[in-house]
């Protein structure tokens, strides 16, 4: 393996969203509305071997590149380990204007006064705050369904498609709005690897939780099982093709 290029990854402060999730009365519907966020809202990273993999893309074949093969995320594996099918229509390419804040409020069960009024602009970036999201899911008063399509669009905005700190911009509310995330969710993975490693460091932004899932989902059982005390990047050397578990499993 090459040099050890630097990277980082986004820090979010997840016990909020967690505790918000022990209010879903039924794990079952919100998996059916909402496919399997709440895994990936529960899945610990492993930071030092997301960082270890990043170090094997190659941007001229743009895959993961090991010595006796090579693993490259795809539409139906994330649409697998996400659990939300790939719509038939044109994914998201950009923030555009039929988001008003009637269709915003509909979509979190909240009045049109109370979206319109906490929409601020931060960075030149249109969004609402985690603190004002997390506030209105935890009022008492609030129903389930808008409970749980705030926990929805909080962990497409903090965590499928991190941004600025505790902030849920405009391009997360659409694509939440449009339910075809897949797309948008590989595109983001590609982009953000491919140029960081062609600049050598700086912070990967991405649904890290997702290639973390995505990665171990290929590591054999015996990979966990460190006798020898390697590191990550020995480990992930030493494997083998017939080692690799070559199928996605699906959401939980």
């Amino acid at each position: 393996m090459k040099k050890t290029k630097c990277y980082k990854f986004k820090e979010v402060d997840l016990v909020g969203l967690r505790e918000l999730a022990l209010k879903v009365k039924s794990q079952t519907g919100f998996r059916l509305r909402y496919g399997g966020l709440l895994t990936l809202l529960r899945t610990d990273v492993d930071e030092k071997l997301v960082h270890t993999l990043v170090q094997f893309y190659d941007p001229s074949f743009r895959c993961f590149t090991f010595p006796d093969f090579q693993l490259v995320p795809t539409l139906e594996a994330y649409s697998n380990l996400v659990g939300l099918p790939i719509a038939e229509k044109t994914p998201f390419t950009g923030p555009g204007t039929s988001l008003t804040p009637l269709v915003i409020a509909k979509d979190l069960y909240l009045k049109t006064s109370d979206v319109s009024n906490h929409l601020i602009t931060k960075s030149h970036i249109r969004g609402f705050t985690s603190k004002y999201l997390l506030d209105q899911a935890n009022l008492g008063t609030t129903r389930q369904d808008a409970l749980e399509a705030i926990l929805a669009l909080l962990i497409y905005g903090l965590i499928l498609f991190p941004n600025l700190d505790n902030f849920v911009d405009m391009n997360a509310i659409e694509i939440f709005h449009s339910k075809n995330p897949v797309p948008t969710l590989l595109a983001d993975t590609y982009h953000a690897i491919h140029d960081r490693t062609l600049k050598g460091r700086g912070y990967i932004l991405c649904c890290t939780s997702l290639l973390y899932r995505w990665f171990i989902s290929h590591l054999p059982s015996s990979f966990h099982d460190n006798s020898e005390n390697w590191s990550y990047s020995q480990r992930i050397m030493a494997l083998t093709p017939n080692e690799v578990v070559w199928l996605t499993p699906a959401a939980q």
